[in-house]
């Protein structure tokens, strides 16, 4: 059997492009990666499963838990009749038209294919980190997001780890809340590009510890952060430094080894998308983290999920007058 659209992840990219294909009677099937395994492999809803209060997604004015969006976008998607595979992708073949999936021994072949596998934060590998993203601190203590947990720290001491530019810019947006912000780096200099160096260095909330690694988070176990133990990466002296938050901004790893070879990446490993979620491959759309470094939101997940959605419907239905070849001309 050749599926008209095959969904591979879920979260709010892939609920919402399973949604619309529901309704549409596309018919879809969703690998939606089963149960998670780990940091990096976080399972069905992504991230969204390891983070506890969301308030900045529309239509819950008191706010609503990670996981419970999830499931409630889960249920809308069935209501249509979107067929779930709970499993992870173990390989593709994107150079055979149509294309073919596999689940470890199943095969499964598909007209048009969504990705949406989502991206994992990166952690520094601290056995405190590990409630972070097993449980979902959230706003309790440890995030790997400021835009969705900085509004917790409003007059709260904080600490961003990180060099680059989404460590300041994490630092920057977390001023809006936090009364102090620490920005944690292991070097004497920052990787960030000169303009976010020179809005960080002269923001008179920010304070920067050079030379110094985390060594230990204080109390994350119990629901709330009292501080951290660094150690200097140069002398190797170990010091305290009390807070109630940290950030850890060293960055995130896009969903996409099983891909590599198969349609092109960009040099962090994101998909390439050109008109909006259409990737290198012909028939093969990407929609949410899995293509987006910059923004990373839950809506704005949903929304590539919706526009892949529509444009996969529209391609089936082109192929219903049009060859592959003269459809691949468009592409």
């Amino acid at each position: 059997m050749v599926h008209n659209l095959v969904i591979i992840g879920s979260g709010p990219a892939g609920y919402t492009t399973a949604l619309y294909a529901g309704r549409a009677n596309v018919g879809p099937l969703m690998i939606d990666g089963g149960v998670g395994k780990g940091q990096e492999l976080l399972g069905a809803g992504g991230q969204l499963m390891i983070t506890t209060e969301v308030e900045n997604y529309p239509g819950f004015e008191h706010g609503i838990q990670g996981p419970e969006l999830m499931q409630i976008m889960r249920k809308q998607a069935l209501r249509f009749g979107v067929e779930v595979v709970e499993e992870l992708v173990s390989r593709v073949d994107f150079n055979v038209y149509p294309y073919k999936i596999w689940v470890n021994d199943d095969v499964y072949e598909a007209k048009t294919v969504v990705i949406a596998t989502g991206a994992s934060a990166k952690w520094i590998g601290l056995d405190e980190e590990k409630p972070a993203w097993e449980g979902g601190l959230g706003g309790r203590g440890v995030s790997a997001c400021a835009t969705c947990d900085g509004f917790f720290f409003r007059g709260k001491e904080v600490a961003v780890i990180g060099g680059g530019d989404t460590a300041m810019e994490e630092a920057i947006y977390l001023t809006n809340h936090a009364s102090k912000v620490y920005v944690i780096h292991r070097r004497d200099t920052l990787r960030a590009s000169k303009i976010m160096q020179e809005r960080a260095l002269k923001h008179p909330k920010i304070e920067f510890v050079w030379t110094s690694a985390v060594e230990k988070i204080h109390d994350p176990a119990e629901g709330k952060v009292t501080g951290v133990t660094l150690r200097n990466t140069v002398t190797g002296a170990l010091s305290e430094l009390a807070l109630q938050g940290v950030f850890v901004a060293i960055g995130h790893k896009p969903n996409t080894e099983v891909f590599a070879g198969q349609i092109e990446l960009d040099d962090a490993g994101y998909i390439n998308t050109h008109h909006n979620v259409r990737t290198s491959k012909f028939a093969v759309f990407a929609a949410g983290d899995v293509q987006d470094h910059e923004y990373r939101q839950a809506i704005t997940a949903a929304g590539t999920g919706c526009m892949a959605a529509i444009q996969a419907e529209r391609l089936l239905e082109q192929l219903n007058v049009l060859s592959v070849d003269e459809a691949t001309a468009d592409w």
